[in-house]
């Protein structure tokens, strides 16, 4: 491995410092928060804005922010982004922790389409395969998806739907399905029993995208005979953190 060089690691640092708070920083800011010399700091700050990585505020003179050429880099890094390569690496890394099923799915309609996939290694698992499409109301990353639609959409996509069940634990009352929305919006996690796969369970969260958009949920699938309220507690904080994961690689910044 090469070494660092401090005047790029200083000017890296300062650049950081502009994800928190508001945005903006003036130099005695930088200086104290890092704990460099103010001739450093100004030196830094001087060729970054001249390099348009910085720029200062016109009405607040001694303060900047981050500049056009910031925007340009993250515009670029976007447009290289594939959902599913990304979904694919985070759901290895998930299933590599708990050693069950895990996907990530987009929502097309009212059906969920299955993007990425890592099996479990126990002999008994969900069977199941990436491009699949299920009804979005009888799964968990489905249920996920639709709860986070603004409420026009979601009524505009399910207005005169039938809702065919998969089991008979599947939703197929309206206003169940209402409800059981609502709830995952309060929880932020949505988990369905049976739902899909007389024989499984499921838990999911919702990855966003730099905007803050949900574009695709993460989901972990258990077979019955390994499920427990608890093993359900343990991986909901999980499919939430690999969720969280994705929609960092993603470019999203939210708590």
């Amino acid at each position: 491995m090469g070494r660092l060089v401090p005047a790029v690691t200083r000017s890296l640092d300062i650049l950081e410092l502009f994800l928190e708070g508001d945005g903006t920083l003036s130099a005695p800011e930088v200086t104290r928060r890092l704990q460099l010399p103010r001739t450093t700091v100004h030196e830094l700050l001087t060729t970054l804005a001249a390099r348009s990585y910085l720029t200062q505020i016109p009405d607040q003179p001694g303060r900047y922010r981050l500049g056009v050429r910031t925007y340009q880099l993250g515009s670029r890094y976007a447009e290289q982004l594939d959902l599913a390569a990304e979904g694919q690496q985070v759901a290895r890394e998930v299933a590599e922790t708990c050693d069950e099923t895990v996907h990530v799915a987009i929502l097309e309609d009212t059906d969920v389409i299955y993007i990425a996939k890592v099996d479990s290694t126990h002999a008994v698992r969900m069977v199941s395969a990436a491009g699949r499409r299920l009804p979005a109301h009888c799964t968990s990353v489905g249920k996920m998806l639709l709860a986070s639609l603004p409420q026009p959409e979601l009524e505009a996509r399910l207005q005169g739907r039938e809702f065919t069940a998969m089991t008979p634990a599947s939703i197929t009352d309206p206003d169940e399905l209402a409800a059981a929305l609502a709830d995952i919006r309060e929880r932020g996690i949505a988990v369905e029993h049976r739902e899909s796969n007389p024989d499984v369970s499921c838990v999911a969260a919702p990855v966003r995208d730099s905007a803050g958009r949900v574009v695709a949920a993460l989901s972990i699938s258990v077979p019955m005979i390994r499920w427990s309220e608890e093993r359900e507690r343990e991986l909901a904080d999980l499919a939430a953190k690999g969720a969280g994961d994705l929609s960092v690689r993603l470019g999203h910044r939210g708590a």
